[in-house]
Parts: C-alpha cells; structure tokens; sequence
C-alpha cells in the first residue's frame, strides 16, 4: 500500500475546496505541502453546474444591507436558522467577493462597469451577483480551477476517493485512506488536517439537478469516523427543473427566471401561485415546490410549465444564455413558448455539525460547503447563500488553521493499526448488481423520503434500504468506486429516513403529511454514531 504524508488534505474540488486550497497555500505554513483529491476531474463538481449566483451585501447596492439579508435568511430558514451564524456570514460577503475577483472571477457588469444585481425567490431586494449570465458556477469554479493548477505547493490525485479517516486511540486525526479506482491502488496518507468539501446528496433520489458525483460521499465518511451530524432531513427540492431529456439527472432552469418576472402556469397558461402564497413564484422554494407537486397531482400531469415569454429573446438569450441554449436543444424559444418544469432534489441543508470556520466534533477533521451543515440555511436554504457560504467557510477556516501547526506527527497505533488492517485484506470476487440496488435506492427515496412524506412511507423506506444494505454487504473494504458510492448513499440515506420519522411536524424541506403543522418551538436534532 502507498504511503505519503501532507500537512492538510482537501477531498472536493468544488468551491469550497478550492477556494480554501488556495488561499491555505498563500498563508498557512504547510511543511508537506497540500493535497486535493477529487472523485473525478478537477473541474468537476456540483458547484460547476450552479446557475443562479452568490448572495452578497455590498455597500454599492444602497437598498441592500447586512440586516436585510439575514432576516431574509432567517425566514426562509423555517425558524431554525442559527442567527449568529447568518450575521456573521452576512458581514463577511463583500469581503469574500473581492477575494474571489483576485482570484480570476470575474461577476457580470452593466455599461457602467457596475455590479450587476439579480433577485430571486424570498429575497427582499436585488442582492445577488451573477457570472456569465446565468453560469456562475462555472465561472467562479473554471477560476478557482486555472488559479491552483498555477500552484507548485498544490497536488492533485483525481479519480481518487477518500474511503476511511484515521483516528489514533485519543480520537484525533491523524490521516486517511485513499482508494485510486482508476489504479484500483489504495494510499494511506499522513496529514492533521483532513477538510470535506465533497458537496451534496442529489443522486439519492431518482430526479435531481446534481451531477452524478453527488452521492454524499464526505458525510458519509465523517459519520463512519464518528462526527456528529445535524439536521439530515432536510433536502431542498428545487420548483423548477427541465422537464425533457434525461429525466434522471435534470437540467436546472435558475430561480433567477422567475426573479425577471417569469411566472409558473399550466398547460392552458392559467397562473396558480396565488392559490398558495401572495408571494406568488417568489414565495421559499419549499413552498412552490409543493405548490408544482400539488398542481400536477390535481392533474396528472408530468409538469408544469415557466411562462417567460415577456422577456425579450435577446434579452433571454444575453441574461440566461446557459438555459437558452438548453431550451433550444429540444426546439423550445423561451420568449415564445412554454418551459415544461418539474420539482427535482437539489441541495441539502443537513451535513456534518460544524462551527463556521469548518471545526466538526473530532480534532483534525473539517467540513466547508454543502457537506457541512452551519445552521445558515435552516430548514430550507434561501437562494444563492449556498455559494457565499462555502466562500465564508474556507475563509474562516484558512483563518483558523494558520494558527495550528499542521507539522505530521503520525503514530501507527493500536486504533490506526485496525483500519489499515482491514484495507489489507484481499476480498473475494462478489457479483452484486449495483445498477439495479442504484434504482430501487433512488426510487425508493423520491417515492418514499421525497417532498410529501409520512409514517408509513418513511417505514417503508427504511426496510427497504436495510435490505438494501444487506444485499451489498460492505462495511469497509468495498470493491470498486460502484459499491464505495453505494455503501455512502445507503448510509446517507437511512439518516434521512430516521431524522424525518423523528421529526413529527412540518417545517421548510420536511413536509409530513400525517403531521402537516409546525410546532411553536423550533429544534434541531443531531446524531453521531453510536
């Protein structure tokens, strides 16, 4: 087995990780250099495929300020939003916007070279920057991506999956293992700073927006190692995906749509938003996503639809020339017809338990990004505060781990020696068909732990992923990348069901139907494993 030692290693190449990786190589010391290991490509992660843009609170937009975002914040968050958490990441916006410029970003201007500002959805103002129209994402990742790859100080293993932390017999960090499945080679890795920003959990459920790295990965292997994890039954389904194509993993048709004044009808072009929020298309995403869900139940139809035929084609095409050209794909003119949309998962507000400056439950392990749970988001995430949130993160985090020493100090103990034991081991040839425990899981998520939930269902769901579990049988070594994503997303998966049968009430995300109120008190419930 392969051995190597850094002094921190980043698994996630989205935002988050980037943005830490970078600026931890300008100002931490870091004697053994530092390390990114991704899944897939570098350039590949969710992050890449957000549309809409980042939240920020800058003092040229003079009808924006710190207080009216968090109180934004804190209503959409369902009344468990953390409020200190939400000040703090407020006021730090500008800040993190101007570091990401340095770095290459470049946000969208009007003709005055002004930062251009957009609304969506629960937003009381225009706050929220954008990049290449409607691909901020991509913009910020593709540079965050060519500012690393400048790095001398930086390596790089793609491909790669972290598959196990190691922990000495005082439960501090001290390393992990690394599985190489295009190598099929495994690598212990000596480090005191292990940092998860491998992102979400789309790919539980049959129709997402993710990407098909999204399994929950990092969640997944904290949870193994340990840490407490907070709030897991809270999954945000976005309102509006693209009905056509591939129906498994969907094309995300940005809130920012209905921000220009798109409204959602149906096949008759008959609006019904007001049926359920003065607020209308711009209510929280947890309520027009169950107004879609209820629409198309009443009608048995496969979708709705996004009129934004208002909007100029030019116009379209300059603003959201990413969906534009989408859209064109399957000959459908949005200034003059009809875009079919549908609910679809797309970001989840739960993870690990972490401070802001990405501290988990276990000494030497950190989380940032959309694997961490902050308290920021709450029951339901506000739009755009995902991107700003794994910006403030690694910015807090880098502030944090500059003052440690990240010098290795690695002692194969009794603990470190039993892990790296089992990685050892040869298994036999198993003949499991992923593909098919792949389906059930994600049916059985959508249908079952999905936007209208239950007793029942939720039961159900959980026999179903304990067969499930049984069938694949892997509780460390797993044979290929396959049954590695499969062993993470059953664990994430059943998380999900038991925090959502715990929590007997409605609020934001979690909508039980059996119980559909929401109790005065707001709490939330963690869980480490025991």
């Amino acid at each position: 087995m392969k051995h190597s030692k850094y002094s921190a290693v980043i698994a996630g190449s989205g935002i988050a990780g980037l943005f830490a990786a970078i600026k931890l190589n300008k100002e931490a010391k870091l004697p053994d250099g530092l390390l990114i290991i991704t899944k897939s490509q570098l350039i590949e992660s969710n992050s890449k495929y957000a549309q809409g843009g980042m939240v920020s609170v800058m003092s040229e937009n003079k009808l924006d300020s710190c207080q009216l975002h968090i109180e934004d914040t804190i209503k959409a968050g369902a009344g468990l939003t953390d409020a200190k958490t939400a000040e703090f990441i407020s006021k730090r916006s500008a800040q993190v916007v101007k570091e990401l410029q340095s770095f290459g970003v470049d946000f969208d201007r009007d003709e005055n070279n002004k930062l251009k500002f957009t609304k969506e959805a629960a937003h009381s103002v225009n706050r929220i920057l954008h990049a290449g129209g409607d691909a901020t994402g991509f913009c910020i990742e593709n540079a965050l991506v060519e500012y690393v790859l400048k790095q001398e100080n930086i390596d790089i293993y793609e491909q790669t999956i972290a598959v196990e932390i190691l922990k000495d017999n005082n439960n501090v960090v001290k390393g992990l293992i690394t599985y190489n499945y295009a190598e099929n080679e495994y690598e212990i890795i000596e480090t005191p700073a292990v940092i998860i920003a491998t992102g979400g959990i789309g790919q539980l459920y049959k129709y997402t927006t993710n990407p098909d790295i999204t399994t929950g990965d990092g969640i997944a292997l904290a949870y193994r190692a340990g840490a407490v994890v907070k709030d897991m039954e809270f999954v945000q389904f976005h309102p509006t995906a693209f009905a056509l194509g591939d129906k498994g993993t969907m094309f995300l048709i940005s809130e920012a749509v209905r921000g220009e004044g798109a409204k959602l009808v149906d096949k008759n072009g008959k609006t019904f938003m007001e049926k359920y929020d003065e607020r209308l298309e711009l209510a929280p995403r947890d309520i027009v996503t169950r107004s879609i869900y209820s629409e198309m139940k009443k009608t048995g139809a496969k979708n709705v639809f996004l009129d934004a035929t208002h909007i100029k084609e030019d116009k379209f095409k300059k603003r959201f020339p990413t969906i534009y050209a989408a859209c064109k794909e399957y000959n459908i003119n949005p200034s003059k017809d009809y875009i079919p949309v549908s609910p679809s998962a797309h970001y989840f507000m739960g993870g690990i338990k972490t401070e802001v400056n990405g501290t988990t439950s276990i000494k030497g392990l950190y989380a940032i990004g959309e694997a961490a749970c902050t308290g920021l988001h709450g029951a339901n995430r506000l739009a755009s505060n995902s991107i700003l949130e794994c910006a403030v993160t690694a910015y807090e985090l880098v502030n944090y781990l500059k003052m440690q020493n990240l010098k290795n100090n690695f002692i194969q103990d009794e603990s470190i020696s039993r892990i790296i034991d089992f990685y050892k081991e040869k298994l036999p040839h198993i003949d499991i068909d992923t593909n098919a425990i792949f389906s059930e899981l994600k049916e059985t998520m959508w249908e079952n732990v999905g936007i209208e939930r239950n007793a029942e269902k939720l039961n159900l769901a959980k026999e179903k992923i304990q067969k499930l579990m049984q069938i694949l049988g892997f509780s460390y070594k797993c044979t290929d990348r396959n049954t590695y994503e499969l062993r993470n997303m059953l664990i994430i998966a059943e998380l999900i069901t038991d925090f959502a049968l715990a929590r007997k009430e409605s609020r934001g995300a979690h909508y039980r139907i059996d119980y559909p109120k929401t109790e005065k008190i707001a709490h939330s419930k963690e869980i480490t494993k025991g």
